[in-house]
């Protein structure tokens, strides 16, 4: 395609966003609109949920396959499983750069998760272009061709970078009523859920628990270094670290399937799992110490584990399992424990927060102060 059709290629993009009425109609025009620009035989748009760890399908376009719905009720891939998603958020354009988009194919001599799923619907080359939204990742387009058909190359992937930008200039017309939402249940910084979010998910989550005796697990991080970083190399700079881990909590979140990250606030994050056993979540746990110990501004994150799936007693309320995963929390941030402390695994971390609670009913971070 010529410069003069590409040219018209992305105003014609640009005017179909416009034009269209329903949020999902918008969405539609542009996975159509980029499919035809880049002469592919299948375009996809998805959002990254931060909070759940996981890239979410909007809409399919063009040739579909039989497991590919127009709109996905729930197709979703966790993040983890393509880390270059987490890899173009922290640093890639820090320096004046912007996000670039790139081009896989199936016929690669180690193709990836990428090139294997083009290899398995039938298609030979892709190229993912980074949508963003307010100097922050959303999500991804995503633009295949069918095998036998010619491969993208840097030149499609610079084109591919143009029309997410333009996608991204009329989700912002359109997103207002969602932005709003977001405002009220997402951390500003990290992208990550907000406070408000895990106490609605913990009170429901105890109720199957209650019910079902569905095992309900809470992992209270508290980022090392942060205050180090702040008077040393400046807030903006504590800001990146904090959005650093966010990510990396996002990305460990997604092992568990339909966990929640959220911040809390300061420094302090947290995952709430249901479903997933006890030791499962201590593993990722785990996990999630190893790659904060990983990051180059902090010093670690201490890290504490409640779950129903381990005798902590009964839980009849999210506080007394905060209390607990606090507790645990503590004591990993005082001992400077590379790994997770486990309430039920410890009995001292049980005794703290039951006495933490007799002192102060009702209170977290009681015990903050004990020795």
């Amino acid at each position: 395609m010529g410069l003069d059709a590409r040219l018209g290629a992305v105003v014609g993009l640009a005017q179909a966003m416009a034009a269209a009425g329903a949020p999902r109609d918008s969405m539609r025009a542009a996975a159509r609109g980029a499919r035809l620009a880049m002469d592919g035989s299948f375009a996809a748009i998805s959002a990254w949920e931060r909070e759940r760890g996981r890239l979410r399908v909007l809409v399919n376009e063009g040739g579909r396959r039989a497991d590919e719905a127009e709109f996905p009720e729930d197709e979703s891939y966790p993040v983890h499983d393509f880390p270059e998603i987490t890899e173009f958020l922290h640093e890639r354009w820090v320096g004046g750069g912007g996000p670039h988009a790139w081009v896989e194919s199936a016929a690669a001599a180690r193709p990836g998760r990428r090139g294997e799923t083009l290899r398995r619907r039938g298609r030979g080359t892709c190229v993912v272009a980074p949508v963003v939204l307010s100097g922050r990742a959303w999500g991804e387009l995503y633009v295949a061709r069918d095998d036998g058909l010619p491969d993208f190359d840097e030149d499609d992937a610079e084109f591919a970078t143009v029309l997410a930008a333009v996608i991204a200039a009329g989700l912002a017309q359109s997103d207002r009523l969602e932005e709003a939402r977001r405002l009220a249940f997402t951390d500003p910084l990290t992208g990550l859920a907000n406070r408000r979010v895990v106490d609605t998910r913990l009170d429901a989550a105890l109720e199957e628990h209650r019910h079902g005796g569905a095992v309900v697990s809470l992992v209270v991080c508290d980022l090392n270094g942060l205050k180090r970083v702040n008077d040393t190399l400046g807030h903006a700079t504590g800001d990146r670290l904090l959005e650093r881990f966010g990510s990396v909590l996002s990305l460990c979140g997604a092992m568990l399937p339909g966990a929640l990250a959220a911040r809390l606030g300061g420094d302090e994050f947290c995952l709430v799992s249901v479903g997933p056993s006890a030791d499962e979540v201590v593993r990722v746990a785990e996990e999630l110490c190893r790659r904060a110990d990983g990051l180059e501004l902090g010093e670690g994150v201490a890290c504490g584990v409640a779950s129903t799936g381990d005798p902590i007693g009964p839980v009849k309320s999210s506080r007394r399992l905060f209390r607990l995963a606090d507790a645990a929390q503590y004591k990993a941030k005082a001992a400077r424990s590379a790994g997770p402390v486990v309430a039920g695994r410890d009995t001292a971390v049980v005794h703290l927060a039951d006495t933490a609670r007799q002192e102060a009913p009702g209170e977290r971070r009681r015990f903050r102060g004990r020795a």
